[in-house]
């Protein structure tokens, strides 16, 4: 009887195991081919990424955020400058600042931010946070440029000018591009997604079509920081392509998604339908999709990424948490 409990019971730890999700798979990464894109609050958790870890990230786009550093650690400064404009940022101002911030190690050496590509993307209609924020976000690395002269020819495109609400646009058509409603994906007939590729990796060798690979889940909290909560849910997901699942040079791209936009809010509806997937196939990169968790101590009910500070002092910089977290992972996917 003892023996038939032993072995029931193994085999539920057996099933409860194999039903966690898995660690990343390690690819044969490229290590010239990462990039990061964000929406909003992602926006703003891409530019720190970029800035804080020069080294990593090769590309930005950052779609309806802001410059990096705007908000200082201070919640009203988020909510006011860096989101309604009102004063608009002080790009100069916060160019000098990050300088400050490298020269003290706190963020990386901005010399190797040259030969990265940022491309900023944010609609006109936009009504949550303001096209003057949106050019912000852009013109912070026209400004490094003054600080940093190696920075001289880093290609920075600002594409603020186009007819769509606070969200991410999709090629779809439908009659929520002027609006900012969940899921956040507008359907505006324009291909956010295949402009983000193209922007970071070059012009596509063929069409996308659609998506052939993997959507996968994995256990976040394996990549936890010296064991620190990152205030990240429990599992996240990545796309592998079909080369990259071949073993095939394989680059990636870090996909953040904006407040109220997780798993738990609006299913998988980033994950699989903003339209990174198909074109991840063409470019043969892998796309990880990290997930947040809502808080309310530290507050932050809405799922956002931290670019105000919920998450300590550092949140922006190399020591920051969930920073530490991204690139625990990406090592994980096979960063060397």
């Amino acid at each position: 009887m003892k023996r038939l409990l032993l072995l029931v019971a193994l085999g539920a730890g057996a099933a409860s195991a194999a039903d966690a999700p898995a660690r990343l798979p390690a690819l044969k990464l490229d290590s010239a081919r990462v990039t990061v894109a964000g929406l909003s609050s992602g926006a703003y958790m891409a530019t720190q990424a970029q800035v804080a870890y020069p080294e990593v990230f090769h590309g930005a786009a950052l779609i309806a955020g802001g410059p990096y550093g705007c908000a200082a650690g201070k919640l009203e400064t988020a909510l006011g400058s860096c989101m309604k404009g009102t004063p608009p940022p002080d790009v100069k101002a916060l160019a000098a600042a990050a300088k400050t911030k490298a020269a003290r190690g706190d963020i990386g050496p901005l010399a190797q931010l040259a030969g990265a590509k940022i491309y900023a993307l944010h609609g006109a209609q936009d009504a949550l946070v303001a096209p003057v924020v949106g050019d912000a976000s852009a013109g912070f690395y026209d400004a490094l440029k003054a600080v940093e002269p190696a920075l001289a020819g880093m290609p920075v495109v600002n594409d603020g000018k186009r007819a769509f609400a606070h969200n991410l646009p999709i090629a779809a058509s439908g009659d929520d591009c002027g609006k900012s409603v969940s899921p956040f994906l507008g359907h505006c007939g324009i291909d956010a997604a295949g402009e983000i590729f193209a922007q970071l990796y070059g012009k596509p060798a063929k069409v996308a079509g659609t998506a052939k690979g993997e959507l996968r889940e994995f256990d976040q909290d394996a990549y936890k920081a010296d064991g620190k909560d990152a205030f990240l849910g429990a599992k996240g997901f990545v796309y592998l392509p079909p080369d990259c699942l071949a073993g095939k040079p394989c680059g990636v791209m870090v996909a953040l998604h904006g407040c109220k936009q997780n798993v738990d809010l609006v299913g998988k509806a980033f994950v699989e339908d903003a339209g990174f997937n198909r074109w991840a196939d063409v470019y043969d990169v892998a796309v990880l999709y990290p997930q947040t968790r809502a808080v309310f101590a530290p507050l932050n009910p809405q799922a956002c990424w931290d670019w105000w500070g919920y998450s300590g002092a550092n949140y922006d910089t190399r020591a920051g948490v969930q920073l530490r977290w991204l690139v625990d992972a990406l090592h994980g996917l096979g960063l060397k």
